[in-house]
């Protein structure tokens, strides 16, 4: 708890510190501003009796602080993420997010650094603006995430195109071996102020080095279908861990619709696995739908190709509800051979999100979901949660 409350006080601090800095250095070559989120999440769950029961909790998910300006016409970036300060056992308490450096062109932005990878609607959507709590099960656990190394985007009013090359290693996680290259494009052939579609294709290519030997480590995809809480109703879907050279190819069709108060997303990917022993494929979809109570429309920065933070139009704030149903599955096999495994997992979510403001809001999911082994015929888990959040962001 003490470390809680010392996290507690550094939100408070850079609070209190930005305006500040800010001020100081806004009007010279060299800017700061500080910025963060803070979301706690909890979660209570109804377990079945198969398999080890998911304990009702609450964690600080997460507490990002976070450095950002200009310095002699570059961009830069420095964000970490201190919920790991509630675990007082833990040897890593900090980890690192954005960290990086960036130049505008009139052709477009270069990055180079630590930041995540151009990859999926639902991934490149920010935590503080999603939909639901979780993000699609394929975001999750197949999506890039923080990786280092370099990026280029060029964004127009109805396109982007991005493009990056990385390593699979990261700041924190150095045990993952290997390379990639990944591009993703968007269009949005409607946009005005009352509608939004939005068309997108992510791609990615990754090199794996000897996962599970040599100190790699192994690759595992295996989601979380009922929360980030739910790590006892994780399933594996693919697992590639016997030292072997494996290759993966990843892809990603994205769909959104902003229309009035109405919300569509919809993407259908797939990753696939090839050790030259073994092959693994998983596939996967997601539909969700939302409504605003209160009349808003969801804003599209075009910038990122992406949509963005909900503004409230009354003092009360806005009010949205939403559906989604979201699946994935794998299998794996030899080299001619029969399946090794052939797992699905399935959800079904109800969300209700009060934006009290901008920058501060409340959620509540409802979670039904079931794993089952095809292979078998037998359900492995079902389990249904309720989760919540508070969350702040500045």
């Amino acid at each position: 708890m003490s470390c809680i409350r010392h996290a507690a006080a550094c939100v408070a601090l850079c609070l209190t510190a930005a305006p500040a800095v800010a001020a100081e250095v806004a009007d010279g070559p060299v800017t700061a501003e500080f910025g963060g989120r803070l979301h706690w999440d909890f979660a209570s769950f109804d377990n079945d009796a198969r398999g080890p029961r998911n304990p009702d909790d609450t964690e600080v998910r997460r507490l990002w602080l976070d450095l950002s300006g200009k310095f002699y016409g570059w961009g830069y970036k420095i964000e970490g993420d201190f919920a790991g300060l509630q675990d007082e056992f833990s040897g890593d308490n900090v980890e690192a997010k954005d960290v990086y450096v960036t130049r505008d062109f009139k052709a477009g932005k270069l990055t180079v650094g630590q930041f995540k990878q151009y990859f999926t609607l639902d991934d490149r959507i920010s935590s503080n603006y999603g939909v639901f709590m979780e993000r699609s099960m394929f975001a999750s656990s197949v999506a890039p995430l923080y990786r280092l190394g370099a990026a280029w985007i060029t964004a127009r009013p109805d396109y982007t195109i991005g493009g990056s090359v990385y390593s699979l290693e990261s700041i924190d996680a150095w045990k993952v071996k290997g390379r990639a290259v990944g591009a993703r494009g968007t269009w949005t052939p409607l946009r005005d102020d009352e509608r939004t579609l939005h068309l997108g294709l992510s791609l990615a290519r990754e090199y794996y080095d000897h996962p599970g030997r040599d100190g790699a480590n192994g690759l595992r995809i295996a989601p979380r279908p009922a929360g980030h809480l739910s790590d006892h109703s994780r399933a594996t879907l693919v697992s590639f861990n016997r030292g072997l050279d494996t290759d993966v190819d990843k892809y990603s069709l994205e769909f959104g619709l902003s229309q009035g108060p109405l919300y569509v997303q919809s993407e259908f990917g797939g990753a696939d696995f090839d050790d030259g022993s073994q092959r693994g494929e998983v596939r996967s979809a997601y539909g969700l739908v939302g409504w605003f109570l209160t009349g808003e429309s969801m804003p599209y920065d075009s910038k990122s190709g992406r949509f963005a933070r909900v503004k409230p139009l009354r003092d009360s704030g806005a009010w949205q509800v939403a559906l989604r149903y979201d699946t994935i599955r794998g299998k794996q096999h030899l080299d001619g051979s029969a399946n090794l495994r052939d797992v699905s997992m399935e959800q079904a979510s109800v969300g209700v999100n009060w934006h009290l403001r901008s920058n501060l809001r409340f959620m509540l999911d409802w979670i039904e979901s079931r794993n089952r082994d095809r292979l078998a015929g037998v359900t492995l888990d079902r389990t249904r949660a309720l989760t919540g959040r508070f969350q702040y962001d500045f």
